[in-house]
């Protein structure tokens, strides 16, 4: 009997090794071996065992549920194929190094004639294994050091220990991970941390000391995630020169909160508001390899009860990652130069993206670059909650920063950019601080 090797079909355009039929494993000089072969392609089989070699610490009930559907196969092509997203799923875990297939005739005194059986071959991950990389946000830069224990009960848990030094923050963790047997998108975290940051424009440092925990779950075609978290939150001045506003502000708080949409007060802590945002963007490619891309922002906190929302909760705008030819976060309210943040905003945005001139690079190098126009607008205020929608709408149309200009884009992978643009400021309002020119631009979101 020969040995079907499951490692590569080309009607199965997959990620990392396929499964597919290897000539050289079949002993093509034999007609009982081409009449087998003729039976198992053409005809109906039975998957009679599934064997998963390599196991250590990893027990073996949380993997019948990935490989179960092996057993649902009706042919040989049907076998393949829920063999590689078995494969697929067993390598999602994270606790795999790799994961190979292997298809064979069954054998044994209960082996049927069409029969089959399959054999994943695995190599777990190491016990432990650490980390070093470094990462591009909104406009600032760290560095990361990682320690992660992956598997570390056996059901695909993972422990990880994470310590990021950057320009504007500081932060360090710890969380556990457990997902759902047989149901990975369902799954449990628990974090604990503490992060520092900085906030120049607003003269404000900041730390958190918190625990938060998630769960997140499919509906429909969607994932969603819910959180909780409590916060114990000191709020001090950056410098001397922070405005009285801000000295007001200093102090501790205690925050917890529900989210998707972000509900703190009602589980406890000394501050209570409602905070909703969201984001929404559209993309058409047009001739020439062009794109053109708008893109729409807003966001309202509501407080509950008498007292007004802290400096650390509101929203804020302006910089080269959203509404750009303004500094990072200076429109709005502000108190002797220090910007305060706003309780609702909009920002909208209409890009224009382009190869550059004569295509140098193309097809390498130079495809990472987009010549790249703009035009941005928002606004950021408060709201007084006592009036209706009409004056909401109204308050939120006045007073519109805008600013237009061109510039080069750069992509990093399919997450990050880097932008350099000729910005120049409309729609200026006294105390915005514009950055009317050349400005520089680096992070994962933008407007």
């Amino acid at each position: 009997m020969g040995t079907v090797h499951a490692r590569s079909l080309d009607p199965l355009p997959m990620q990392g090794p396929e499964l597919g039929v290897q000539a050289d494993d079949m002993d093509l000089g034999e007609p009982e071996q081409e009449e087998k072969q003729e039976v198992l392609e053409n005809k109906d089989v039975v998957v009679q065992h599934v064997h998963i070699d390599g196991l250590g610490r990893t027990k073996e009930d949380i993997l019948t549920y990935e490989v179960a559907d092996v057993f649902r196969a009706r042919n040989l092509i049907d076998v393949m194929k829920k063999s590689h997203e078995a494969r697929q799923k067993l390598l999602r875990l994270g606790i795999f190094r790799h994961v190979e297939v292997v298809i064979d005739t069954a054998e044994g005194v209960d082996a049927l004639p069409n029969g089959l059986d399959v054999t994943f071959e695995v190599k777990e991950l190491r016990r432990m294994t650490g980390s070093y990389n470094t990462m591009v946000g909104n406009n600032e830069g760290s560095m990361v050091l990682g320690l992660k224990l992956p598997n570390v009960f056996g059901r695909a848990e993972k422990l990880t220990f994470q310590f990021s030094y950057g320009t504007k923050e500081t932060s360090y963790g710890l969380s556990f991970f457990k997902p759902q047997p047989g149901h990975f998108e369902r799954n449990f975290s628990i974090n604990l941390y503490k992060v520092t940051g900085q906030f120049p424009w607003s003269s404000l440092r900041e730390t958190d000391r918190g625990v938060s925990t998630e769960f997140s779950f499919p509906i429909w075609r969607t994932n969603h995630t819910l959180k909780w978290e409590g916060v114990w939150r000191e709020l001090g001045c950056l410098a001397r020169t922070a405005s009285f506003f801000v000295r007001e502000e200093s102090g501790h708080s205690l925050k917890n909160s529900l989210s998707n949409t972000e509900l703190a007060g009602y589980t406890g802590g000394d501050v209570s508001f409602l905070k909703e945002d969201f984001e929404i963007q559209l993309n058409k490619t047009l001739f020439w390899d062009s794109v053109l891309s708008t893109s729409l922002w807003g966001g309202m906190l509501l407080p509950l009860g008498d007292k007004p929302s802290s400096i650390a909760d509101r929203f804020y705008l302006g910089g080269p990652t959203s509404v750009r030819g303004f500094s990072m976060y200076s429109i709005g309210p502000q108190s002797e130069g220090d910007y305060l943040g706003g309780e609702a905003y909009w920002a909208g945005g209409l890009h224009l993206y382009t190869p550059l001139p004569f295509r140098p690079g193309r097809g390498g190098f130079g495809e990472l670059f987009r010549t790249h126009f703009f035009l941005n607008a928002g606004n950021l205020c408060n709201l007084n909650y006592g009036e209706g929608p009409r004056a909401h709408l109204s308050k939120l149309a006045e007073c519109i920063r805008w600013s237009y200009g061109a510039g080069i884009v750069l992509r990093l992978g399919n997450i990050a950019r880097l932008e350099l643009n000729y910005c120049i400021p409309m729609g200026v309002q006294s105390g915005d601080r514009i950055c009317d020119g050349v400005q520089f631009g680096a992070g994962i979101r933008f407007l």
